[in-house]
């Protein structure tokens, strides 16, 4: 896995700043859309916060160092809630993996501008950067994956026909076994 402990510790050292932003900011943007349109459940959880502890698994942080695939906190919604249930669910699943995108994109602006500007930052800021823009970038495209639970399910299940969405929810059972294939190949 790592040749050495300090491997390892670099790793978690430049790697925790920018995996726990696009964790903290991915389910921060699910639990405020819910929210505003309508569902109160994430505040009751005490979601509406960038606060990492309200949304930072601590297994699921230490399994994405250790095995490469971890896990954040998600934050439960109740689709009744919402005025329009198949919209507002899609709008919501839509919410996390576009705050990893213009989260990556502002990173980049920030670098780019720390750069043009001859603001002196060591190697180590620049590849926290890089890693911060790499893993919201990475955040956003796995979860648009069509796999239960990511948000690419979510999207796919309320825009097919009612009877096809029962159908698929059916494949939920199995989508560990396809996130596993996924991540081993």
């Amino acid at each position: 896995m790592f040749d050495d402990i300090g491997g390892f510790l670099m790793n978690l050292i430049t790697g925790l700043p920018g995996i726990v932003i696009a964790m903290v900011v991915h389910e921060y943007a699910h639990a405020r859309v819910a929210y505003a349109l309508g569902d109160y459940t994430p505040r009751l959880q005490g979601r509406l916060t960038l606060n990492p502890a309200a949304h930072v698994d601590p297994i699921g942080l230490l399994m994405l160092f250790i095995v490469h695939f971890g896990w954040a906190k998600p934050v439960q919604i109740n689709p009744m809630n919402f005025s329009n249930p198949r919209r507002d669910d899609i709008l919501v699943s839509l919410a996390g993996p576009a705050s990893n995108l213009i989260t990556a994109f502002i990173s980049l602006i920030a670098l780019v501008l720390l750069a043009k500007f001859d603001f002196p930052f060591s190697e180590g800021t620049l590849l926290v950067f890089n890693l911060i823009i790499i893993y919201n970038i990475n955040f956003a495209i796995f979860n648009m994956l069509p796999i239960p639970p990511l948000d690419g399910s979510h999207i796919l299940r309320n825009l097919l026909p009612y009877e096809l969405a029962r159908q698929y929810e059916y494949l939920e059972r199995y989508s560990f076994i396809f996130l596993i294939i996924i991540l081993m190949t």
